[in-house]
């Protein structure tokens, strides 16, 4: 099998877990900016390639993507963020949980990660602590995970995939091998080696990855007609960019429309009580607009609503007798 140009990465996990640290003792430099929880403007997914050990690795750092006390609103951008920087489908998820307990607030974070990629995401999956100098002297941290059973289950259902690292203190000149970021990261590489050989070669992938990855390449397509003087990785930069925006665009319109869409039913149910439209059959009138018209500018789409709720009325009101 021969090996991807670059193996894609994803880091997942709670906030102040060292997603960031983690992704810059792997690279062997600070390369990506240290997250904080209360900063908005920090609250971004950031991907970045760079050779590692003879092989390209493209991290793709998130934030708490899965944390309590998130709103969809704040999270839907970045999630998808992170789909388009992975398409069509990560290697590896690094799974980061930090040597301390594991809250049952870190294992809603784990139920919500396997609920939202499934859990054939854990074949693919490694578990990573991070703050090392919390583990207990003489201790591996597979004797560490053993101690908790949610812990062993997670690493169990990770195919026994599990390291540690620590991002502050230990150094490459360590008395204690098992104690050094050098010594992990050439196990942790020979980990995913295994789990790319075990896997195939394959890569994780579900229904919208597939769906990113096909629109992206129709993107290139029409790109490759309009230039000439553009590398694939520039192309599909660039189409990643165009990608997201009309994402943004179109569920920011599908909000706007469903939110006229349940004012309508809400006018109309007062109206005519009898009435068998439903909160659902608006809400997909509207999901169904948008997709039809996906190829046109988003604006004639929500014309296309709003004209459809007109219609919706129209056949329902009865001026004459608003209450039959």
């Amino acid at each position: 099998m021969e090996a991807p140009a670059a193996f894609r990465i994803i880091l997942l996990g709670e906030s102040r877990n060292g997603k960031s640290s983690l992704c810059n003792t792997i690279f062997g430099e600070a390369i990506f900016g240290v997250k904080n929880f209360n900063d908005m403007n920090s609250f971004a997914t950031e991907a970045k390639t760079k050779l590692v050990n003879g092989r390209n690795f493209t991290l793709i750092d998130t934030p708490g993507l899965f944390d309590s006390g998130r709103s969809p609103e704040a999270v839907k951008p970045e999630l998808l963020r992170c789909i388009i920087e992975c398409a069509p489908g990560p290697h590896v998820f690094l799974i980061v949980l930090k040597v301390d307990k594991y809250t049952e607030q870190e294992e809603d974070v784990i139920a919500k990660i396997r609920r939202y990629f499934s859990d054939d995401a854990l074949k693919y999956a490694v578990v990573v602590f991070t703050h090392g100098d919390q583990l207990p002297e003489g201790m591996k941290i597979k004797q560490y995970a053993d101690q908790s059973d949610s812990l062993r289950e997670l690493v169990e259902k990770c195919g026994g995939r599990c390291h540690i690292f620590d991002n502050r203190y230990w150094q490459n000149n360590q008395k204690d091998d098992y104690r050094s970021n050098k010594f992990q990261l050439v196990e942790l590489l020979n980990t995913i080696d295994k789990m790319w050989m075990e896997n195939r070669g394959g890569h994780f992938s579900n229904k919208t990855l597939n769906n990113i990855e096909r629109e992206m390449q129709e993107e290139i397509k029409l790109l490759k007609l309009s230039t000439e003087n553009m590398s694939e990785d520039e192309m599909r930069q660039q189409v990643k960019s165009i990608v997201l925006k009309r994402h943004l665009e179109e569920n920011f319109w599908l909000k706007v429309s469903v939110g006229a869409g349940l004012l309508a039913f809400f006018i109309i149910s007062r109206l005519n009580p009898t009435s068998n439209i439903t909160e659902e059959s608006v809400v997909e009138a509207a999901q169904t607009v948008l997709h039809q018209r996906a190829e046109q500018a988003i604006p004639n789409a929500f014309e296309a609503i709003c004209d459809y709720l007109n219609a919706l009325f129209e056949r329902t009101y009865n001026p004459f007798c608003p209450f039959d």
